[in-house]
């Protein structure tokens, strides 16, 4: 059965454009509020959000709806994604709710929902809040309609937590690190951790107006970071998202550290300490084949799974392992969090930087990446990919890689767009098969 609301990621979508609506967004609360009513305890819900102007109505919207079949709600207010996942749990709510487009512009939302474990909703569970939203929702009697508070030191809960992942015998005292927090989730929460840790802070993306999360900043665009690390010597940048659950880093010389080598020094350094459990990581198709080379040298499998973190998350579990994520920057470290989080990675690479006391220039380069690239084809409905075409082109790009690269075609799950990435050895090889393939997904 296919799936009518819920991505790779939850809902997500353009604002007041179906389905990311206020209607739909009562309908989730009523929906998810159902399917999480068990027992006869008060039933409690934990809802945050990034800093887009649209969260207001999504956010007055999932409360209607929740308090409406009975569920009392906790408002967290601008919180990082993997902050509600944690407060879910410590709250021993019954469901948590974030509300963001993670990256995406601000005219864009979305909802994410988390068990009371801290962990994202498997696909079964989200197609049976589906199958809800198209029924009538069972209201409660009015004595029995739930209470929303919103409590004040979220804040101050999820700082503890991020500086708990940090090793108490370390601080960051003489580092200068420049934070871009996106003017999303982290505009507060990143820039006072770090601070509290003892590191020289310059914080960009930290005036949210409710327009320019993920504007010109962030992950996404870390143009501006890359600047102020070399105009201010700094020794590394970290650029969030909108809600903080992936981490991009800047080295000391303005270049660009991605998730692959992230997870590579993560990964190792724990190998070292005795701490990396399963025998290797969990990545996505996407990540570079110079990561799983890299890894190989040391004993180290790397498992790989569909693009989406909580793909990787539920690998992750079932393999045992401790470490995951995707290129992108999502980066998994189950021994601390239930989902991917930008600012506990970044204290674990600043942790790895005093203890070995090397620049970030030679310590974030763990591996020599395969060429790759990778190129977006927007498309307007239908099924390019289906087409005889575009798999006749995409078979004979695969026979020429062969063994010496690797081909990855997939529809994105939050955006109208074909991705056609390649890697090799031969960078003249990839961009050819690569801009053959796009020709033909746009001719299709």
């Amino acid at each position: 059965m296919g799936r009518k609301y819920f991505g790779t990621d939850g809902i997500r979508g353009r604002t007041n454009v179906s389905p990311m609506t206020a209607d739909t967004a009562m309908k989730v609360g009523q929906a998810a509020g159902a399917y999480f009513l068990r027992g006869d305890h008060r039933h409690r819900v934990v809802i945050g959000k990034d800093t887009r102007l649209s969260g207001y109505m999504m956010e007055s919207a999932m409360v209607a709806g929740f308090t409406s079949v009975g569920m009392d709600v906790v408002l967290l207010g601008p919180m990082p994604t993997p902050a509600v996942a944690m407060l879910t749990k410590e709250l021993r709510a019954d469901l948590g709710v974030m509300i963001s487009a993670s990256h995406n512009p601000f005219a864009d939302n979305g909802i994410k929902l988390f068990g009371p474990d801290g962990y994202k909703l498997s696909d079964k569970a989200e197609l049976a809040i589906e199958r809800l939203m198209e029924q009538d929702a069972t209201l409660i009697d009015a004595p029995k309609i739930g209470r929303a508070k919103r409590i004040d030191d979220a804040r101050g809960r999820y700082i503890h937590f991020a500086k708990s992942t940090f090793p108490d015998h370390l601080r960051l005292d003489g580092l200068k690190v420049v934070v871009d927090c996106a003017n999303g989730a982290a505009y507060q929460v990143a820039p006072d951790a770090l601070w509290e840790l003892g590191a020289e802070v310059i914080a960009l993306g930290t005036k949210p107006n409710g327009l320019n999360i993920n504007d010109g900043c962030g992950s996404t665009s870390p143009q501006v970071l890359k600047e102020t690390v070399v105009a201010s010597g700094a020794n590394l940048g970290l650029a969030l998202d909108g809600d903080a659950d992936r981490l991009i880093v800047v080295d000391e010389h303005g270049e660009t550290v991605d998730g692959d080598q992230l997870m590579a020094l993560i990964a190792l350094s724990q190998l070292a300490r005795g701490a990396l459990r399963g025998g290797g990581i969990v990545a996505t198709v996407m990540s570079n084949l110079g990561l799983e080379r890299k890894l190989g040298e040391h004993g180290l499998d790397m498992h790989r799974t569909a693009v989406g973190d909580r793909y990787v998350l539920e690998a992750m579990r079932d393999m045992g392992r401790n470490v995951g994520g995707e290129q992108s920057g999502h980066i998994i470290l189950s021994d601390h969090a239930t989902t991917g989080d930008g600012l506990v990675a970044g204290l674990q690479i600043l942790a790895a930087i005093v203890e070995q006391g090397r620049p970030a220039s030679e310590l974030l380069h763990v591996f020599e990446p395969v060429p790759q690239l990778l190129k977006n084809v927007r498309f307007n409905g239908g099924a390019p990919l289906d087409q005889d075409s575009v798999k006749s082109v995409i078979a004979g790009a695969e026979s020429e890689l062969g063994v010496r690269g690797r081909l990855v075609i997939r529809k994105s799950g939050t955006e109208p767009l074909i991705r056609v990435m390649a890697e090799g050895d031969d960078p003249a090889m990839v961009e050819r098969l690569v801009n053959r393939i796009c020709e033909a997904v746009a001719a299709a």
